[in-house]
């Protein structure tokens, strides 16, 4: 199957291959993000040694599994005799790869590298001694590590202030993929879907090439949704409980950082999250959520004009957000089609369609013909009073060019339809905006809605701007 997306990453990899000097590449992401596949497929004729790590396996069976895939590799020696350490092991790789006929890039892949550590094996001091006496002498080697357990490898190799400090020459943090990589991977097994049922897809899994590559064509987003996410045999049942215990060693603080920003839209500032979770204020909580964000699980927005300790996290995760809104303590066998009816599902899909559009900002700005101008996204609120009364804005670009745009997000199944009502109410809603805010930008109000919307006068005398969900395709 043909690489899909995931453009910059491939370019990176493979420019690696024309460099004169060897590289130690840190390939990392969340679970099932197709880390694996993507160094594979881009140095598939140049990897010489390829091994993984074996979940929960002590020292000695992490040294007999590696000591036997190098003697798979290793077809024209003599057997050699199993490690005991793991200096011995790299020593035995070290005399492989010196064996090996000269000329061109020889990639040593070492996956699921957290496994390969366990308590006093000094795997860490020994891949450190592999590289810096071995690797960054030669010319020809691309060393790679990867694995899905990536606080680990933030801390333990790319952010390493000990044996393995400044050694990463490279790192490529896989993302899910966006809304025009999805589509061009349905269609590349022909499953075809009209771009709102994309859009609902990717609202309630993410872009996570695994939950999707199994989908079989002629189905409707409905029946799609019921086998993955809520059917009897549904392929994702158990995904959650292992989602997390396989990134993040201590992945306790995680999950209820997570679960109490599943049940706020607006999001919560750090002292919230301490109160809902239970969680003591320091390190500790600084690190899950730095992890958080560094996998995509959570985002942080600055409420505009005001200092980062306002600042709100919010679950950007879709798989997880589903999760607890729907299959959490489920109880009974709801389908797509009624939970599609329930109250619970309006507010969850405002929500998921506000997430949708943070993480393609590019592609709206580009759409609104901004890209190459600097800006800072926000969200805002303003509590009501006797005089004034209560708002809020879930997406402002505020531009460096002296421009705001305050856009609405309305995910609606036919044409948008601005009424008089509506039409005062955003007039209201840019008011306030300005008063508080005193700012002395123009202020443009944004509409990006599904199909579009319906230009009547209301929609002209108030909206200065109107996207389609097509746009975030781009």
């Amino acid at each position: 199957m043909k690489l899909i997306g995931r453009v910059e990453e491939v370019a990176l990899l493979k420019g690696l291959l024309d460099k004169d000097e060897s590289e130690f590449v840190a390939v990392y992401g969340r679970r099932r993000i197709g880390k694996t596949y993507l160094v594979r497929q881009v140095y598939a004729d140049q990897i010489v040694f390829e091994c993984s790590g074996l979940h929960q396996k002590d020292m000695a069976q992490q040294l007999e599994n590696f000591w036997l895939t190098l003697a798979e590799h290793n077809k024209t020696e003599r057997p050699i005799l199993p490690p005991k350490t793991w200096l011995q092991a790299f020593s035995q790789l070290r005399a492989y790869l010196t064996g090996l006929p000269a000329g061109g890039k020889k990639v040593v892949f070492l996956d699921e590298i957290s496994w390969f550590e366990t308590p006093r094996s000094g795997f860490l001091a020994a891949l450190d001694n592999f590289w810096n006496q071995f690797c960054s002498k030669r010319e020809d080697i691309i060393l790679v590590i990867c694995g899905s357990a990536a606080s680990w490898i933030i801390q333990k190799i790319i952010n390493d202030r000990g044996g393995l400090h400044n050694r990463i020459t490279q790192h490529v943090r896989l993302m899910p993929f966006r809304l025009g990589e999805m589509k061009a991977f349905l269609e590349a097994r022909n499953v075809q879907l009209s771009l709102k049922d994309i859009a609902q897809l990717y609202m309630c899994v993410g872009g996570i090439p695994f939950y999707i590559k199994d989908l079989r064509p002629g189905k409707s987003v409905a029946q799609i949704l019921d086998e993955l996410l809520l059917g009897s045999g549904a392929r994702l049942k158990d995904e959650f409980p292992n989602l997390y215990a396989a990134i993040f060693k201590h992945n306790q603080g995680h999950e209820a950082v997570v679960q109490a920003l599943a049940q706020k839209n607006k999001g919560l500032t750090r002292n919230e999250i301490i109160k809902t979770t239970g969680m003591k204020s320091g390190g500790g909580l600084t690190v899950v959520l730095d992890e958080l964000l560094q996998c995509g699980f959570i985002q942080r927005i600055y409420p505009f004009s005001k200092v980062s300790e306002d600042c709100l996290y919010r679950l950007a995760d879709e798989f997880s957000l589903f999760y607890f809104r729907f299959l959490h303590n489920r109880k009974g066998t709801d389908s797509w089609q009624q939970i599609a009816e329930t109250p619970s599902f309006k507010n969850w899909s405002g929500y998921a369609f506000e997430n949708l559009c943070f993480k393609h900002v590019f592609q709206i700005k580009k759409a609104l013909g901004i890209h190459g101008i600097v800006s800072n996204e926000y969200s805002w609120a303003q509590k009501g009073s006797t005089k004034v009364p209560g708002t809020q804005i879930d997406f402002i670009i505020d531009r460096s060019d002296n421009c705001i745009n305050l856009l609405e997000l309305k995910f609606h199944n036919t044409e948008y339809e601005v009424t008089k009502d509506y039409a005062s109410h955003l007039r209201e809603k840019a008011e306030i905006f300005k008063q508080h805010t005193r700012t002395r930008k123009n202020v443009f109000i944004t509409l990006l809605t599904v199909f579009g919307t319906k230009r009547n006068e209301h929609f002209l005398a108030t909206v200065a701007q109107d996207l389609t969900l097509d746009v975030l395709f781009d």
